[in-house]
């Protein structure tokens, strides 16, 4: 059997995963690719239940306007879920394969600051993104061979959307650490 051959069978093999956590830096396109996909697949916006469920966060960070998720609040809550996990904390839940949504630093401050965050949360997550934080801590919770990592910065959300369906169907390969953001910094 070729190299070639040997690749497409693991690929074929590895079929539809349950569940899948789709991640990635505020402003990368998760929830409107993962939208595109709820005909498909049951979407679970995990971010909009926190906000809309007192249990599911212990408090308010002031500086950030944001809330602080309990975590094993939402891991009880989501039980044993299945579908396509949307957050940027979807990583830090158990996930048969995990897609990190990638989109360059510039893009990603420039996307939060016209949705209304604070430049100075936009330049962070810029640092963020830059640094493959999301990335290295979903490698580091699942694997390397677990982990699907899409560049979204020049795709539309159709695009992103039909990776991340590859993902889920098991058509495409593993691909943690092939984006690279460093000249950012």
């Amino acid at each position: 059997m070729t190299e070639a051959s040997e690749s497409e069978e693991a690929t074929a093999g590895r079929g539809r995963a349950d569940r899948v956590a789709v991640t990635g830096t505020p402003g990368t396109g998760k929830s409107t690719a993962t939208a595109l996909l709820a005909d498909e697949y049951d979407v679970i916006h995990l971010n909009e239940r926190i906000k809309s469920d007192d249990d599911l966060w212990t408090e308010r960070d002031a500086d950030r306007d944001t809330l602080v998720a309990d975590l094993d609040a939402v891991r009880e809550h989501l039980g044993d879920w299945s579908g396509v996990l949307d957050s940027h904390l979807a990583h830090r839940f158990d996930a048969d394969r995990v897609v990190v949504l990638r989109c360059h630093p510039e893009a990603v401050e420039s996307r939060l600051v016209e949705r209304g965050e604070s430049p100075e949360t936009a330049a962070e997550n810029a640092e963020s993104e830059a640094l493959d934080v999301i990335l290295s801590e979903a490698v580091a919770e699942h694997g390397a061979e677990n982990v699907y990592e899409v560049d979204a910065t020049d795709r539309d959300p159709e695009a992103v959307a039909d990776a991340i369906r590859a993902a889920v169907e098991g058509e495409r390969e593993p691909s943690a650490g092939t984006v690279d953001f460093i000249d950012y910094i």
